[in-house]
């Protein structure tokens, strides 16, 4: 093994370890004094590791020339689009967190250094090429995560939030480890190329109820149903920033490796999870859908909301095919934008005294108060329903496309048709920001940041973003392209 091509192939994560443990220290020295000193270094640490991954994106970067240390990490074109999109989310979680702890005097100077421990944590689990590999990453994420749930200590919806995630965190991770063990016991190895090799001349029983158990533990992950009970809790006790964070890139990550396992470790036997995995997606739509019509809390509809979408994203997993892999991936870049979208409006809406409004009724009339942000909300909405010509409908069209392409009509058909009961929660908001009487309650001034990063969101997810379809398209292909090469 060429140590020197190694480390060069792992530059985006020496240079977030050396910010995180350089941001550590001023953390240490400066105190909470400074957390904005900290926030703009962690901000420009996730830049640089953004420019070090394009290349390799950009080039379709695939094959043996993009294994390290002996296969265990891989820096291909598949983990580099994740890792973009993981930093991207990471550093607007940053920018719009003072804002709002500054509202609780609670703006602590480890926010950012727990977010980019978390996203070289985050960055390892789309690289991995090894089950190691994959639980160093997981666990560096997880562990991090945790801390940010209850970062707010003074409320009480935090804390609970912090505990109901480390407890059924931990409780999914053991099953994951579990499903590890057994993969590892009955295959002889924990290299993901061995795995595939191993497996391509059957499949053992013991070997099948390892790719369950690994499976049900990235579910929890992915929050993809009947895992997904900490998903409401957890995003609305967390604070805003960190929910926006949770919603974005932890999920990026959990479903590139959740791509990554079973199209790579387990594709030769894609007959054995895809039912599976046809389930879970239908039983994320379904449940998803009719969970957040009955919520009065916008943060709990979100959640539900991004129950619901990892249920289509899952549609291009089980296609199992390198078209499927890619409209998943494209609708991931869109889903993430409009979830920063979405949270970050949520985040505007303030009362005269600076208190954050969740409460879905008392948006009414938003549109006659507040028209601009109502507008940005609205869209963002209808993109989150799939309703044309908003660009959430292309990544919903994709990964449909993908299905009936592969002659899994019924699961796209089935699919179509859960779309529809999603489509309701949303328009309600619409309706009640549109045609509600106005409650007149949202009155707080807003931070440039936050105004800037929603007016970002909505013209990407407007219909100017299918100005970026072949562009997207080609990036998402180059990334499929590179799970599926053979080493």
């Amino acid at each position: 093994m060429d140590w020197s091509q190694s480390l060069r192939l792992i530059a985006p994560e020496e240079t977030l370890s050396i910010a995180g443990l350089v941001l550590l220290l001023i953390a240490a020295w400066g105190g909470d004094k400074s957390s904005r000193l900290i926030s703009i270094l962690a901000v420009a640490a996730l830049a640089a590791a953004s420019f070090l991954v394009a290349p390799a994106l950009c080039g379709g970067a695939m094959g043996p020339d993009t294994s390290a240390f002996f296969g265990q990490f891989r820096a291909d074109a598949f983990a580099s689009y994740a890792k973009i999109l993981i930093y991207i989310s990471a550093a607007a979680s940053l920018v719009i967190a003072p804002k709002f702890f500054d509202r609780f005097d609670a703006m602590r100077a480890e926010y950012p250094v727990l977010v980019v421990f978390a996203a070289l944590g985050m960055g390892i689990m789309v690289s991995a090429g090894d089950l190691l590999t994959l639980y160093i990453g997981l666990e560096m994420n997880s562990l991090a995560a945790y801390v940010l749930a209850a970062f707010l200590r003074t409320d009480d919806r935090s804390a609970e939030s912090g505990l109901k995630y480390f407890v059924l965190g931990s409780l999914a991770s053991g099953i994951l480890l579990f499903g590890m063990s057994l993969t590892y016991g009955f295959t002889g190895t924990t290299s993901f190329s061995g795995i595939n090799a191993a497996l391509s001349s059957g499949l053992s029983h013991g070997a099948l109820f390892g790719i369950v158990f690994m499976l049900a533990g990235l579910a929890f992950k992915i929050s993809a149903v009947p895992f997904h009970m900490w998903t409401p809790d957890v995003y609305e006790g967390a604070p805003t920033p960190v929910t926006t964070f949770f919603a974005t890139a932890p999920k990026v990550a959990a479903l590139g490796l959740t791509m990554r396992v079973m199209l790579d470790a387990f594709g030769e036997q894609a007959a054995a999870w895809q039912q599976i995995v046809i389930f879970i997606s239908l039983a994320s739509i379904v449940v998803g859908a009719l969970g957040a019509i009955g919520q009065s809390n916008i943060k709990r509809l979100m959640a539900y909301s991004s129950i619901n979408n990892v249920g289509f994203m899952l549609i291009g997993l089980a296609v199992a095919t390198p078209q499927g892999a890619s409209a998943m991936l494209v609708y991931l870049a869109i889903y993430v934008a409009m979830s920063l979208g979405g949270f970050v409006a949520i985040l505007m809406l303030k009362d005269e005294n600076g208190n954050y409004v969740e409460d879905i009724a008392k948006l009414a009339g938003l549109s006659r108060t507040r028209p601009a942000l109502a507008l940005g909300l609205a869209m963002i909405m209808f993109s989150l329903a799939g309703i044309p010509p908003l660009f959430g409908f292309w990544g919903k069209f994709v990964v449909f496309q993908a299905a009936v392409q592969a002659n899994l009509i019924a699961l796209a058909a089935i699919g179509i048709a859960a779309s529809v009961i999603g489509a309701f929660y949303y328009l309600k908001i619409v309706k009640i920001m549109y045609f509600d009487e106005a409650a007149d309650v949202v009155k707080g001034e807003n931070d440039i940041w936050h105004k800037i990063i929603l007016v970002a969101s909505v013209v990407f997810i407007s219909p100017l973003g299918y100005l970026l379809t072949k562009w997207l398209g080609g990036l998402a292909d180059a990334a499929a392209a590179a799970l599926y090469f053979s080493f």
